[in-house]
């Protein structure tokens, strides 16, 4: 092991800052970019190194003390050392810099990110884990656990939820706890930040259009807020408890498809581009062979299958809006879409502060040859 003076010149997505020695990326936890440090090369490889914060020789006017007593050892937060408004520059530079370099997209039309309203206190739920009455969650870079009292960043009904957890001795395993008792479908983590989401698609998408698809729409978030904009909304979605929820006090033009996404669109793809209608055709009702003039996916962290990008294309909306949790997999999924899309628009948002997550709102159009 050996100590090494460095400079942070920028932080890594993930959240590590980055410093130099002889050409070579070191890569230091809980710095700040334009500080000077003290790190301790912990694992070395040829091309990078990973070490442990020693010292902060120049601190970064940035830093701040951070909230929480279990920072630095928890696996969850990693920018609670940084003021806000530099967690959101930094979040920022990250969404462009990965879209460039994975995505090999040019002059990105980045919008400002959104912030969170809350810092602290915004998570709706958390997953805990029990392991020989140690309940908490995974310390940093391993599979041990670290007991935890109290989230700072969770809100205060699912800190009462992890007290009483805590009192009654569980088993071995893992546990949710929510904010609210109801039905359980996934929804977003910060309430907040959902509601600027959701707000932030409906001035994206135009009026007076025929059909939305929403894939992965879980319980209709974004659909039943378009409604006044679509002569009729399909949604579709793996989570049949999800779709249950959608169907509820659905309006006559709402139509919700429990099954896979990707074979769901490429039905879709078949009713509108294929098959000729016909009063036998047993998919013609569900979706009453109206091209779909805009389409939001918000797929997983591994982001959209060739498939289902295919299918995308095949379909050729006028709009098309990707909600990412992972701008890694955006950059690559708009790589392949860029050839018939053009981005008009990416919107990130923070819905995890102090946390390295990045949200983020892709906006296409059609180029005028896919339309």
């Amino acid at each position: 092991m050996r100590i090494v003076d460095l400079k942070i010149e920028d932080i890594a997505f993930g959240g590590k800052g980055v410093g130099r020695e002889q050409g070579k990326a070191i890569f230091v936890p809980y710095t700040i970019d334009g500080e000077l440090v003290s790190a301790e090369v912990l694992r070395e490889k040829k091309q990078f190194a990973g070490a442990e914060l020693v010292e902060v020789k120049e601190s970064s006017p940035h830093r701040v003390s951070p909230e929480c007593p279990y920072f630095g050892h928890c696996g969850g937060c990693v920018y609670q050392h940084i003021d806000y408004e530099h967690q959101l520059a930094i979040k920022w530079l990250q969404a462009r810099n990965v879209l460039q370099r994975i995505g090999k997209l040019k002059d990105i039309p980045m919008r400002p990110i959104i912030p969170s309203p809350k810092q602290y206190e915004y998570r709706n739920r958390i997953t805990v884990h029990v392991q020989d009455r140690v309940i908490g969650f995974f310390r940093r870079d391993s599979h041990r656990l670290i007991d935890i009292e109290r989230c700072p960043i969770s809100c205060d009904e699912v800190n009462r939820e992890l007290a009483d957890l805590r009192g009654r001795d569980p088993r071995d395993g893992h546990y949710t706890l929510r904010a609210s008792s109801s039905r359980r479908v996934f929804s977003q983590t910060n309430n907040e930040v959902a509601d600027a989401l959701r707000d932030l698609i409906v001035d994206l998408v135009p009026p007076n259009q025929d059909l939305l698809i929403d894939a992965y729409c879980g319980a209709g978030f974004f659909a039943k807020a378009l409604l006044n904009k679509f002569a009729r909304v399909v949604g579709i979605d793996w989570d049949k408890f999800a779709i249950a929820d959608a169907k509820e006090n659905a309006a006559e033009k709402e139509i919700y498809v429990a099954g896979d996404v990707e074979e769901e669109l490429q039905q879709v793809g078949a009713v509108h581009l294929n098959r000729p209608s016909g009063a036998n055709d047993p998919d013609s009702g569900r979706f009453k062979r109206i091209a779909p003039s805009t389409i939001i996916v918000d797929p997983p962290a591994t982001g959209l299958s060739a498939n289902a990008r295919n299918a995308i294309v095949n379909l050729a909306p006028t709009t098309l809006i990707y909600v990412s949790c992972n701008p890694a997999t955006l950059a690559r999924d708009l790589k392949e879409l860029h050839e018939k899309f053009t981005i008009d628009s990416i919107t990130p948002l923070d819905m995890f502060p102090q946390t390295a997550e990045i949200e983020a709102v892709a906006h296409l159009q059609a180029m005028p040859s896919a339309s």
